[in-house]
């Protein structure tokens, strides 16, 4: 496995040591008291460059990787030899056989002792420790004594929590079992799942196991839960890998792949009388889909949010206030160094972050879990929601509505009951057509065969029939009792918009193939004369009423089962749409949060959906995107067409048309085929089509990664919400990624919400608002304070004193750090408002507001200082002393006396709350007292 081919579109550059400049960087360490090794850690290209020479690949010792424009990050080669057996085991130890196969480096890989580091370098703790020198040399020595045991508390709780994730991460990454596996020479081996490498066989026992690898299945049949990993409760089968001349690839395989992690539940029909299963390992540790999806959790894409990056910005504007304020003053060096550890309050650090745990806690208490805590503030500056349709949108179950048998005649009557249909293949093929399975006797498997079962009432036997063991054995109903044996199934699949089934009558003649989808494609592997004439007449029809319709067909087994089919008929399901979809939709869309409808199901019915839940308008029109791609007979053309009348608008291509503007509301929906036409032929129109559609229908799960990615080009901040089974790709993709699931967390995304429907939405943002206004205040008030702070001291400078140790514990741990958690209580607004929270700190009224109010602080202090100085009772400070030896004196008491009213009187003005958080007077209340309507929904 080569490391550089996981990583696309990276710099690398190989370094070799070079030990007279590695030596003369010890040197000038030991003479900076270890500042420069404090900058080589901040600045890793830094450090390359003075202590290596560039060198070819193969002889380096140090490799400098950019995977982004801006990041550098170097790796040792040499760490390889320092890192414990069992790290690198699997990578170069096969079989008891340990050699070097090849040089290697850990990019992005799960090294606790680097997390630690970063934790204590991280350059607020540097800056205290600096600090705390400073102000020793000062004689200020019970603050700094204070805030040193301030450091060590949150350097402790700090660490504490990395590495209480480490271990959590740990374990959930790293899963050390006992496997079988069977060698070249047909011995089965008892081996730690640590020895495992891509090649082995696998056996998988009947009760099935927790998966510690990815594999590809070769026989047997597997029922998975893959709940971990996509979020789905429902559990999935797998099917053997088939025969094939093409490069296996776990995404385009993945219904014949076992991931790592996932819990098998039940294996048969691969081994020795009919029980368990036979796979082969494809990828160990960080290469599984589980060991890229905890890399990314542990080095998630940087975040490109204004607000963080505008911090950085502004504490080193403070910092340059504080110094310049200091200019002329004597003692220069050591009293602008003091007056710009006094601009840099010591409690910033945990301020800007409580909201954010206020926030996260009171999402906890509604069922909303969050293993990105960040990600809570973007939250509030989302424009744009994408909303899967089947089990987000609309209820998980169906009902059968009705079937209609075809054929080169045309459609028969329309059936409301699957029970009353004739004996005869479309009776057969909805009771065999599934991959429903048997566990401890129950039948398991998707709700919606589950219910297609019930409806004839088939069902399930145990995989036994005939003195044999088979995959199944499906009983179809009463009055066609001749039972079929499933040999072969093939679960369906998104990208390919169908699944089949192979079965055997008893005594093993007649195989034939059943195959049930969506209409269009199963119409596509069917012969022509077989397909009824007013197919399409009769699909548009169901689908424009919001029915979902899947077609079946069947053939005899002759050699390809998945073509020239014969078509047997459609099955028209009803789903009903979920009663907070609507009222969630309205709610967003009256706080002008654009929606989106992101499904795999057919276009019209997703119009239909769309216009039920009031993403489309009942008076809004629906134009249709019409994309085609270049083939051997035509060149790609584009066409916006009416709903209701077909017409074309506008098309692009052949015959080339325009429209003028439309004088009505209108709102775009395409299908799948289309946006991947779109994007490959007609780039340039794709943002004028993105800013307006709506509906996107059959889409693929990478369609829907890529429609993520390209509205975030438009600069919308994207949320996804879906069921998390085909959305995992969107859902890590979008900025806030909500999946829709029992579990309380998972890898899927961001966010897991244990509720069944999308009114988790509009309560996700109003917390995000929350926290990124609380965020906010809170970096405007300890910014506000520490001007209050700066310019008493630099007032009491002028008069040669300054404020005593205690009068600085004081405001900084008790009336600073009390307004601090106080301001950061306060929860959410009930309602969503139109208007979005700034997330900018470098704004005009930001910094002009500052200004102001540092003016009237300093008007206010001065105002003090002279009203003090001109009574008749006032007592002249002795000139011949400086600092702490002229205190107690009337001076400082006045301007400390004022800028503690200041403290409070700033903690009132910058709290924020309408529209966006209750109000200041809500802040004492418990974060726990939530009632049923917190969620936005009117009953």
């Amino acid at each position: 496995m080569d490391c550089l081919t996981s990583l696309p579109q990276q710099d690398v550059q190989g370094y070799k040591w070079v030990r007279w400049r590695l030596w003369l960087c010890r040197l000038a360490a030991v003479l900076s008291l270890g500042v420069l090794l404090i900058v080589f850690h901040w600045r890793p290209r830094l450090a390359v460059l003075a202590r290596c020479c560039s060198c070819p690949l193969a002889l380096a010792d140090i490799l400098l990787i950019r995977p982004l424009p801006t990041c550098f990050v170097p790796f040792s080669l040499e760490m390889v030899v320092e890192l414990e057996e069992n790290e690198w085991r699997d990578t170069i130890q096969l079989h008891k056989e340990e050699k070097t196969l090849l040089r290697y480096y850990l990019f992005k890989g799960l090294r606790y002792i680097w997390l630690g580091r970063k934790g204590v370098l991280n350059p607020f703790y540097v800056f205290q420790v600096f600090s705390i020198t400073l102000w020793i040399v000062d004689n200020y020595y019970y603050y700094a004594i204070c805030i040193f045991i301030i450091s060590i508390l949150s350097i402790g709780i700090s660490l504490y929590e990395i590495r209480k994730q480490s271990v959590t991460l740990r374990n959930m990454a790293r899963l050390v079992t006992n496997v079988t596996i069977r060698r070249n020479s047909g011995v089965e081996e008892l081996v730690s799942s640590e020895e495992l490498a891509p090649g082995d066989c696998l056996i998988i026992p009947q009760e099935g196991l927790l998966l510690p690898c990815d594999a590809a299945l070769l026989a047997g049949e597997c029922l998975v839960n893959e709940s971990m990993l996509t979020g789905e409760s429902v559990p999935v089968l797998k099917t053997p890998l088939l025969a094939g001349e093409g490069r296996y690839s776990s995404e385009t395989e993945h219904r014949h792949t076992l991931f790592c992690g996932t819990q098998l539940i039940q294996a048969k029909g691969g081994g020795p009388g009919g029980s368990g299963a036979v796979a082969v390992v494809t990828s160990t540790g960080f290469f599984t889909a589980k060991g890229n999806l905890v890399s990314s959790i542990l080095y998630p894409h940087p975040t490109d949010f204004r607000f963080y990056q505008d911090s950085a910005k502004f504490l080193l504007i403070l910092g340059f206030v504080g110094k310049s304020f200091n200019s002329n003053l004597p003692n220069f060096v050591s009293r602008v160094l003091d007056v710009v550890t006094i601009a840099v309050p010591p409690a910033l650090s945990a301020a800007i972050t409580t909201g954010t745990i206020y926030a996260q806690h009171r999402l906890k208490s509604q069922g909303v879990f969050c293993i990105s805590p960040p990600r809570i503030n973007i939250c509030g500056k989302v424009s744009l929601f994408c909303f899967d349709k089947t089990g987000t949108l609309t209820e998980d179950g169906m009902d059968v509505w009705g079937v209609m048998e075809g054929g080169p005649a045309g459609f028969s009557e329309l059936v409301p009951d699957p029970r009353l249909l004739s004996p005869g293949p479309m009776l057969s093929g909805l009771a065999c057509c599934h991959t429903v399975t048997l566990l401890q006797g129950e039948p398991l498997g998707d709700p919606l065969e589950l219910k297609m079962v019930e409806s004839t009432d088939g069902n399930v036997l145990d995989a036994e029939f005939g003195g044999h063991r088979v995959l199944a054995v499906l009983r179809p109903p009463k009055q066609q009792p001749q039972a079929q044996e499933a040999v072969s199934r093939f679960p369906f699949s998104s990208a390919l918009q169908r699944m089949s089934v192979v079965t055997v009558a008893r005594g093993g003649c007649s195989a034939l193939a059943f195959m049930k989808g969506s209409p269009e494609m199963v119409a596509s592997l069917c012969r022509a004369e077989t397909v009824p004439g007013q197919f399409s007449s009769k699909l548009h029809s169901f689908s424009s009423e919001g029915l979902r319709v899947l077609a079946l067909a069947y053939k005899p087994v002759d050699g390809n089962v998945e073509k020239d089919m014969q078509f047997l008929g459609l099955m028209i399901m009803k789903n009903l749409v979920k009663p907070e979809s609507a009222q969630v939709i309205n709610m967003l869309r009256l706080a002008h949060l654009r929606t989106v409808m992101v499904t795999g199901d057919n276009i019209l019915t997703a119009v239909n959906v769309a216009k039920s839940c009031g993403m489309v308008g009942f008076d809004d029109k629906v134009i249709f995107v019409n994309a085609t791609p270049h083939t051997a007979q035509s060149i790609p053309t584009l066409r916006f067409s009416l709903e209701d009348r077909g017409e074309v608008i506008t098309q692009v291509g052949p015959a080339q048309t325009r429209c003028s503007t439309l004088g009505f509301d209108y709102h775009l929906a395409i299908n799948g085929k289309s946006f991947a036409a779109l994007c490959d032929h007609f780039p340039e129109y794709l943002p004028k089509v993105l800013l307006r559609a709506t509906v996107f229908a059959r889409m693929a799960p990478d369609q829907k990664t890529q429609l993520v990615k390209e509205l975030q080009k438009l600069n919308y901040k994207v949320g996804m919400c879906g069921d998390g089974a085909n959305d995992c790709g969107a859902l890590r993709a979008a900025d806030v990624g909500v999946s829709l699931s029992e579990a309380e967390a998972s890898v899927a995304s961001p966010f897991t919400s244990k509720t069944e429907n999308i009114s988790c939405v509009p309560l996700l943002i109003r917390e995000g608002r929350c926290s990124l206004v609380t965020s906010f205040s809170l970096f405007r008030y300890m910014a506000s304070y520490s001007l209050i702070q700066l310019c008493a001291v630099l007032t009491l400078y002028s008069v040669r004193t300054r404020l005593s140790d205690k009068q600085f514990l004081l405001c900084d741990f008790f009336l600073v750090t009390t307004l601090a958690i106080v301001m950061g209580r306060g929860g959410p607004s009930d309602k969503l408002d139109p208007s979005r929270p700034s997330a900018s700190l470098m704004s005009l009224p930001v910094l002009g507001s500052l200004f102001i109010h540092t003016s009237v602080i300093v008007l206010g202090q001065l105002a003090a200082l002279f009203i003090t100085t001109s009574q008749d009772w006032y007592v002249p400070i002795n000139s011949t002393r400086i600092g702490a030896d002229n205190l107690p004196n009337m001076e400082d008491t006045s301007v400390f006396a004022l800028s503690g009213f200041q403290y409070i009187i700033m903690a009132v003005v910058v709290t924020k709350g309408y529209p966006h958080k209750k109000p200041l007077y809500y802040n004492c209340e418990s974060s726990e007292m939530y009632k049923d309507d917190d969620l936005g929904l009117e009953g």
